[in-house]
């Protein structure tokens, strides 16, 4: 009985927290190699320092305190840097990670699945594709009856808009 307890609190760990590192841990700094369509220095002009932060430098928001984990209005995410519309509120659930989670992007095509070999780990990075900038993370754990994927995304990448 205590193995399985333990077992699942492991489980649960691990899940609440798929997309932190610990507290004041960046992903990773800005990497040369990416591709994103204007500066950092001229990011930095039009982004906020948080929206910087997760954007350009791929960091992550605190789990549960962030702007849209718990928004349960109907409307669109769209990028905080371009307005595009990435996500809607109908594709929305709730993970129980602290995040905005959602099954699947309004259109695949303005997103991009990346590699991210940071933090001594492997995760799919999900970026934007006319920016280059990081959004958040994608897993296998979504719910299965909607196609499995759990794109966990920072609410400082996003601005709802609602209907």
């Amino acid at each position: 009985m205590k193995k399985s307890i333990l077992t699942l609190t492991i489980l649960c760990l691990i899940t609440a927290f798929g997309c932190q590192l610990s507290s004041g841990q960046q992903l990773k700094k800005f990497d040369p190699k990416r591709k994103m369509s204007k500066t950092p220095a001229d990011w930095k002009k039009i982004l906020t320092p948080n929206q910087y932060y997760i954007m350009v430098e791929s960091g992550t928001e605190p789990p549960f305190q962030n702007a849209y984990h718990d928004n349960h209005q109907k409307g669109v995410y769209v990028s905080a840097a371009t307005g595009e519309v990435l996500f809607s509120s109908e594709d929305k659930f709730d993970s129980g990670t602290g995040w905005p989670s959602f099954v699947k992007p309004v259109d695949p095509k303005k997103i991009e699945i990346v590699t991210d070999n940071s933090a001594g780990m492997t995760r799919d990075e999900v970026i934007e594709r006319s920016t280059g900038l990081h959004l958040g993370h994608v897993f296998d754990d979504g719910p299965a009856d909607r196609g499995g994927k759990r794109y966990c995304m920072n609410s400082g990448a996003l601005k709802f808009i609602k209907k």
